[in-house]
């Protein structure tokens, strides 16, 4: 229904060849200028912002879900990661949404992470399914049993599965590990203290 709102700079263009052509129509008969020529791109620029920041794409709406994973990571709050997975969640390690929440709230029950830093690889969008790959630098708490044992930060590569609700929301239902450290890696390597 959006989808020209995907890119903001869309209007922007608009708004700029308007111009163009306003001013070349008012250099040709510059008897006919009137100040509310200018008006219409105006109104455009306006509206190209006005836009981006009311009409949130899917695409903005799959990046603040994994936000807020991230975010909950870092702050050891599996109640929030508990807001943005699906019921039907399964993944090569968890059959369910309960299993991946038991996992996240023993292991988010001590200390473990100071700070994450993600960045969006890739993203394919064809509602009601989505697919995100992302990375995460983990930095480590120091009072973490890995930083102690092993190593103070980790760079893990991750693809997520989504699917869009009838509310509009999206909700992760699957998860699997890529990479870490940039070597392949997978949930059996965490299962198997690979890790």
């Amino acid at each position: 229904m959006f989808d020209i709102f995907e890119q903001p700079w869309t209007l922007l263009v608009v708004a700029i060849v308007t111009l163009l052509i306003l001013l070349m129509f008012r250099r040709i008969s510059p008897e006919k200028q009137r100040w509310w020529q200018l008006l219409p791109p105006a109104f455009l620029v306006v509206a190209a912002f006005g836009f981006d920041l009311l009409v949130q794409t899917d695409a903005e709406k799959i990046s603040a879900v994994i936000d807020v994973g991230v975010k909950a990571v870092e702050e050891e709050n599996p109640d929030a990661i508990k807001s943005i997975i699906s019921e039907n969640y399964r993944d090569s390690y968890h059959n369910t949404k309960r299993d991946l929440l038991y996992y996240c709230r023993r292991r988010l029950s001590q200390p473990l992470v100071e700070r994450n830093v993600k960045r969006i690889v890739e993203m394919e969008v064809s509602p009601p399914a989505a697919t995100a790959v992302f990375t995460v630098r983990t930095v480590f708490d120091r009072r973490s049993y890995v930083y102690q044992s092993f190593k103070s930060q980790m760079f893990i590569k991750v693809k997520v599965g989504l699917q869009k609700g009838l509310d509009g929301r999206w909700l992760i239902n699957r998860a699997e590990l890529l990479e870490i450290d940039r070597r392949a890696a997978n949930w059996q390597d965490i299962k198997q203290g690979r890790w």
